[in-house]
């Protein structure tokens, strides 16, 4: 049957409400219907008869407030009422004041029956909203939060009667986690030392307990943290082509900095001598013509952070350095030997690339490792290794050539070949020479001073049995022969006093005489002594008594 005035879906609803046992809801309720604020309810009264000659509806009980509605009324009070099936209430956009009891009282000849009907209207959840501070928003209404902070989560609604509010996080590609359930009006909640995993949909739903609705509200929030360092900047060569390029690495915070290079406070980018610009995570490259470098100029990059909003930016500068080199100018190598030439880039920036050529040859043919060549290099010295030196073939200049993108410096070192040298010929030479130097300066001392031999010998040997004679000087020899010269005027002979040195003694040795005939067998006498006595003296003393003897005769035949 259709109800005139009701569409399908209001019957739907009435249909669909909720309804609780007698006894759970007022004294005398026999059943109790839940509505919606702003929606439609059909209060039913039941066990009326269809002859029932009156039916009538109170907003309470009977006899204490007038009739709400009665069906021996033209019109009810308020259009939102009327009657279904000349018995059931219908109540149109429901109001939060038409929540109470309701009485359905029929009248069947002079017999009186009611029936009670609760009427709960609920209303909400609305206006469910969540906040997080300290935050900011970016442009499509993700908010972020520093890590380091300590973030409040709070959400508000409006229900009736007050609402179930649940928290629930939810990470890319998970199922929502329900984490908090209170019941009220609002929540709140923090959290501290966030972290990366902490990124995700924080999502508050506020649910009526009566009609069961419920409203959500959700945020997506993202965990920022800013570097904690400040930017590091360097050049280096292009690997394609002479080229530099700038580096600006600004690692360890989320999201990615923002880096710019900058010249003389203008923004590089944009310049008409960038090749190329590329910007991947913590770093930003820039590729630049070496048309327009010099020695000495500088770069800047300027670094930013959503997080760091500083007076003064973070910076860092590259100044870029054509090479300088330092070689040894001179080389020898012996043929057949082996020679290390060695040059060093003390200053360049970027690095310079490092490359040895034989003279000046047109065009530049660079000498490689390989046969009797090895060119190596550890960091900024290069070394260029020749093996089996050979004087046609490696004798002459060699070029040390350092080049980066500011510009290109040239060292030469001439090497010279030579035959080896015979030592042991030179050192056998050195030796002769040494020798006969000596013997002639020992000739020279002989020849002015012959007696410097026999007075070495017996210096060398005085604690030895050897005998050191010793003449007198003339000073001495003067002075004997007046004496002489007196004695001869006496009859007697003239004589040279001779001092010999025996063992460390000095005794008389002899002296020497004009013999005459009485005195020659008294001479022959003490000879024969002497022989007797020699043979019991030492070895040493018996070879000095012939050499006495002999000064002696010499003496006596003066």
């Amino acid at each position: 049957m259709r109800v005139p005035g009701w569409s399908p879906a209001a019957l739907l609803l009435a249909a669909c409400l909720w309804r609780l046992p007698p006894g759970r809801g007022a004294a005398g309720t026999e059943e109790v219907i839940i509505g919606e604020a702003g929606e439609s309810v059909v209060l039913l009264c039941r066990n009326v008869s269809e002859r029932a000659d009156e039916v009538d509806w109170f907003h309470g009980d009977p006899g204490t407030v007038p009739p709400l509605f009665s069906s021996n009324a033209k019109l009810p009070q308020d259009a939102r009422l009327s009657l279904v099936d000349n018995s059931s209430l219908h109540i149109l956009a429901l109001r939060p004041q038409d929540e109470g009891n309701y009485t359905c009282k029929d009248v069947l000849n002079e017999i009186v029956r009611e029936h009670r009907v609760q009427l709960l209207v609920a209303s909400g959840p609305s206006n469910v909203s969540v906040s997080i501070s300290p935050a900011a928003a970016l442009p499509n209404g993700t908010v972020y939060v520093d890590k380091r902070d300590t973030v409040m989560f709070s959400c508000t609604g409006s229900s009736h009667p007050e609402p179930t509010m649940a928290w629930t996080f939810q990470l890319p590609s998970a199922a929502p986690e329900t984490f908090t359930e209170v019941n009220g009006s609002s929540t709140v909640y923090t959290l501290q030392n966030l972290s990366s995993r902490f990124q995700g949909n924080y999502s508050c739903t506020a649910r009526n307990p009566l009609s069961g609705r419920s409203q959500t509200s959700t945020k997506e929030l993202l965990v920022y943290y800013p570097p904690l360092s400040v930017p590091r900047c360097w050049a280096q060569t292009a690997q394609v082509g002479l080229m530099l390029q700038l580096f600006c690495n600004w690692p360890g915070g989320y999201p990615h900095p923002v880096l710019q290079w900058t010249e003389e406070g203008r923004d590089l980018e944009n310049s008409s001598w960038v090749v190329n610009a590329t910007g991947t995570g913590d770093t930003h490259v820039e590729t630049l013509s070496s048309s327009r470098l010099f020695h000495g100029k500088v770069f800047k990059c300027v670094g930013s952070h959503i997080l760091k909003q500083e007076e003064e930016e973070p910076t860092c500068t590259v100044q870029i350095k054509a090479p300088l080199l330092v070689t040894e100018p001179l080389k020898t190598c012996f043929v057949g030997g082996t020679v290390s030439l060695t040059c060093q880039v003390m200053e360049s920036n970027p690095s310079a690339r490092i490359s040895w050529l034989r003279n000046v040859s047109q065009p530049e043919v660079e000498i490689q490792s390989g046969g009797r060549y090895l060119v190596t290099q550890e960091g900024s010295v290069s070394n260029l290794t020749i093996q089996n030196c050979s004087h046609n073939a490696d004798e002459g200049y060699y070029v040390c050539k350092a080049e980066n993108p500011v510009g290109l410096k040239e060292a030469y070192v001439s090497l010279t070949v030579k035959k080896p040298v015979n030592i042991v010929g030179v050192v056998g030479t050195v030796v002769v020479l040494l020798l006969l130097g000596l013997l002639v300066i020992a000739g020279i001392i002989l020849y002015y001073n012959p007696l410097l031999c026999l007075q070495g010998s017996i210096f060398r040997n005085q604690e030895s049995n050897d005998v050191f004679v010793l003449v007198d000087s003339d000073g001495e020899e003067e002075e004997e022969e007046e004496e002489g010269q007196k004695e001869e005027a006496t009859g007697k002979s003239n004589v040279h006093r001779v001092t010999a040195l025996v063992n460390g003694n000095s005794t008389q040795a002899g002296y020497g005489h004009h013999f005459t005939e009485s005195d020659i067998s008294e001479r022959h006498s003490e000879l024969s002594t002497e022989e007797v006595e020699s043979e019991e003296r030492p070895a040493t003393q018996r070879q000095i008594l012939p050499f006495l003897d002999e000064m002696g005769g010499t003496v006596g035949g003066s």
